[in-house]
């Protein structure tokens, strides 16, 4: 139980890659606090399940919202900022709405849970930031600036983070997945098979994997296992970096 005795804060956990850490951590002893969207009795299932965690359905486009979800959760060891959206359109067709709603969430929402969770983890002098950038935070995509802009400024954004905290025994640290097998994903599937009249299996590897070079979707415990890992004591001293797991997508 590596992580008994603290306290995590996930959020957009309530499914998906956030679901996978949360319970890593609590796996590992942490307490967990919840936050997402979803079915009522889904989530107090979740909650039963990683030992009675908290759950708050903050909506983090919302200033208001954050500040009193951090209040309310209190003193944090962990915090991992996975909460995202995305939408795709050529730029000159972006619409504005949906621009400010994903600068917002991926990457403002991390700006204000960050500030309101630093300086207790300061003055305790042990701290684990965590923001889940992704591929595109190294590379680029057609007609997803507003993604690949939010997940290129969360990578900077963690570096100073890092920077400024390195002497506190404060780290920060991204991970940058490739397609993870979500439901999400799994969704994708049937849809793009009617569009493009392609098999099940050309999707997979023809459309979704196709920048995967090993052919295979990353698994959300995958994700889970690497966030736990930042979080151990071990990992003292990796702070500033943007992990990629993405099949080898960005090594060409």
């Amino acid at each position: 139980m590596v992580l008994k005795g603290k306290r995590a804060l996930v959020t957009g956990s309530t499914s998906g890659i956030g679901l996978a850490m949360a319970r890593a951590l609590h796996a590992e002893g942490a307490e967990v606090i919840l936050n997402g969207f979803g079915d009522d009795t889904l989530i107090a299932e979740l909650q039963n399940e990683l030992g009675g965690a908290v759950h708050f359905g903050a909506n983090l486009l919302d200033v208001s919202a954050i500040e009193a979800m951090m209040a309310e959760a209190g003193p944090l060891d962990i915090l991992i900022n996975n909460a995202g959206m995305q939408h795709v359109a050529p730029v000159d067709e972006f619409p504005t709405d949906k621009w400010e709603a994903i600068i917002g969430l991926n990457l403002t929402a991390a700006f204000h849970t960050t500030r309101l969770a630093v300086p207790a983890m300061r003055e305790k002098g042990w701290g684990r930031l965590i923001n889940t950038a992704s591929a595109h935070s190294l590379t680029a995509s057609p007609f997803k600036s507003a993604y690949n802009a939010s997940k290129h400024g969360i990578v900077g954004f963690t570096k100073t983070v890092a920077l400024e905290l390195a002497q506190n025994g404060v780290t920060a640290n991204c991970i940058s997945p490739g397609y993870v097998w979500t439901e999400l994903i799994k969704g994708q599937i049937p849809d793009t098979m009617k569009a493009r009249g392609l098999t099940r299996e050309q999707v997979i590897n023809d459309v979704l994997l196709a920048k995967q070079p090993t052919k295979k979707f990353v698994q959300p415990e995958e994700v889970g296992a690497l966030a736990l890992f930042l979080c151990r004591e071990e990992a003292g001293n990796v702070t500033g970096s943007n992990w990629s797991m993405d099949g080898g997508w960005t090594a060409e």
